[in-house]
Parts: structure tokens; sequence; C-alpha cells
């Protein structure tokens, strides 16, 4: 872990940034493939527990955090939020709503992130920030609106409040992430994410069960894995460390490259079409993620305001 007076080269939060969106914007195609033998409930618990296997021996090797009274209440709130109500908001959201509507409502992440960081970490929010955001914004709004057929919503009222409280969920633990990444090795914090998931979606074990582990196909347990690894361990973890280097906001603009990433993957892997104003509007979404990540508005340094301090002091 640095210490807080020496700055770390910018390169490597970016790098990380860019790891994270891959494995985030390529876990649609696995998980869809997944899906097509396993139920929704069955794969996050093998995901979770995917994960939390793989970083079971590195345990003794993180470096211990500097632990505070309170503590515990936000990484609790960590652990609930994401990926606990993330995945079970989401996961029933997109039952009810269409993905275009859900892809528009997930866009407002930097948003929400961006205010409560501007609320609680006192991060000041740049010109050029606000201007990447909202671009990033009518990006994201093309892409998902730009599509030339639509899934069927049943009810897309109650699918698009389940979203918007998914991403209220995932905006909320980036914060106390971020808040507790100068004490806590963002890798500490993504396995103690994977084993509290994998516990919470313990009732995924029995729905296995009932599907009979002979009929499920090797692609679907390769999905799995990497879904396991690459995603609940690798973009957890990558994102976490970038949140230790940089102000919120910023980095929580690159979570809008996401939906980019997941047409093309699907447009590769699975014959996916992509149109015109999709593939216009993800270079839009890409020119205001570099429009953002470039800018030197905002300090390293955050410092907490009372409101968390009494948190942890709680």
């Amino acid at each position: 872990m640095r210490s807080n007076g020496q700055r770390s080269s910018p390169v490597v939060p970016l790098l990380c940034l860019v790891g994270a969106v891959l494995f985030w914007g390529t876990s649609f195609a696995a998980t869809k493939t997944a899906l097509a033998s396993m139920s929704p409930m069955a794969v996050i618990w093998l995901r979770m527990m995917v994960g939390s296997l793989a970083f079971t021996p590195f345990w003794r090797r993180i470096p211990k955090p500097d632990y505070r009274a309170g503590d515990w209440m936000l990484l609790a709130l960590i652990g609930l939020l994401m990926p606990c109500l993330y995945y079970l908001f989401e996961g029933y959201a997109v039952l009810y709503t269409t993905s275009s509507q859900a892809g528009v409502i997930s866009a407002i992440v930097p948003l929400l992130v961006a205010a409560g960081a501007w609320v609680f970490l006192r991060e000041r929010l740049g010109v050029r920030s606000v201007v990447a955001i909202v671009v990033s914004l009518g990006g994201v709004t093309a892409l998902s609106l730009g599509g030339a057929a639509q899934a069927a919503a049943p009810n897309p009222v109650l699918g698009n409040v389940l979203e918007f409280l998914a991403m209220v969920c995932a905006a909320g633990s980036m914060l106390a992430v971020k808040h507790l990444s100068t004490r806590y090795n963002p890798w500490l914090l993504t396995g103690m994410q994977a084993a509290l998931g994998t516990a919470f979606f313990l009732p995924g074990a029995r729905q296995l069960g009932s599907i009979g582990l002979g009929a499920i196909p090797p692609i679907a347990w390769a999905s799995v894995v990497y879904l396991g690894l690459a995603v609940t361990l690798g973009a957890f973890g990558l994102y976490n460390t970038a949140l230790s280097m940089m102000p919120s906001n910023r980095a929580a603009l690159a979570i809008n490259l996401v939906p980019a990433v997941a047409m093309g993957t699907g447009w590769l892997a699975l014959g996916e079409t992509l149109t015109l104003v999709q593939l216009v509007a993800c270079a839009l979404v890409v020119g205001a993620v570099v429009l953002g990540e470039s800018g030197r508005e905002n300090a390293d340094a955050v410092e907490p305001v009372a409101g968390i301090e009494a948190v942890e002091q709680a």
C-alpha cells in the first residue's frame, strides 16, 4: 500500500481501469452463455464461489489493514451493496424491463459517484469532468436505444426502479471502497466481497443441484469459471486498485465504456449485430472517457468529511 505522500504513476490506475472495463464488458456474453444451462441464482453463486476459492491461497500474503473502530460498519456496507444487493436488484430488473432502458439507467453511476464523492469525500468536480460525464451519458443513451430490436418488458416501471436501486448500490459501494482504500488493500476488499457474495447467494447451490451437474455443457462451466476469476476477482480487484489511486468520479467515468465493450463482444462472440447509431455511440463514449481521464483538475488526495468519519467512530 502506498503512503499518503507518495504519488503513483497515472498509467497504473488507467491500466487497471482498462482491464476492469474489458472484463466487465465481456462478462455479458459469458453470463448469457452460462444462463442457457443454469438459473441466474446458480450462476451468481458459482462465480462467487470460484472467485472465493481462487482467492483463498492469497489471503495471508495481503498486507494487514489499519483497522479502526467502526470500520466493520463500512466493511459490512461494502459487502451488502456490492455484490449482494447489486446483483439481486439487477438480476431481477432485466426480467421486467428492456435491456435498452436498463442500459440508460446504468449510465447514471458516474453521476451518482461524482455527487457522492463531492458530498462525502470532498472531491472537486471540474468542468472537464462535468462535460465528459454529460457526453458519456449521451453516448450510452444512444448506445442503449440504437439497437434494431428491443426485448419484452412486462413491467418496465418495476424493472427500471430495480435497476436504479442496483446503480445506487454500485455507487455507494464504490464510495465506501474509496474511503477505506487508504488503509485497506484493494484486493483484501475484493476477496471479502467475493466471500460475502458466496454466502449471500448460497440458495443458488440448491437450484444447481436440481439441474443436474451432468446436464451442464463444458462451455457453461468455462463461462462460470471466467466470470469467477476474470470478473468477480479480476474486474473488481483492478477497479478497487484504481479507486485507491485516483478520484472516485474519474474512475467511475470509465464504467460508461462497459456497454461499448459488451456490444463489441456480442458482435464478435455471439454474432449480434451493431447498428450505425451504436457504432457512432461507441466512439462517442470512448472519446468522453478519454477526455475525462486526460484531465488534471482533480487532486489525488481527498479528505473524508465528518459524515463518514462519524460512521467510523460510532
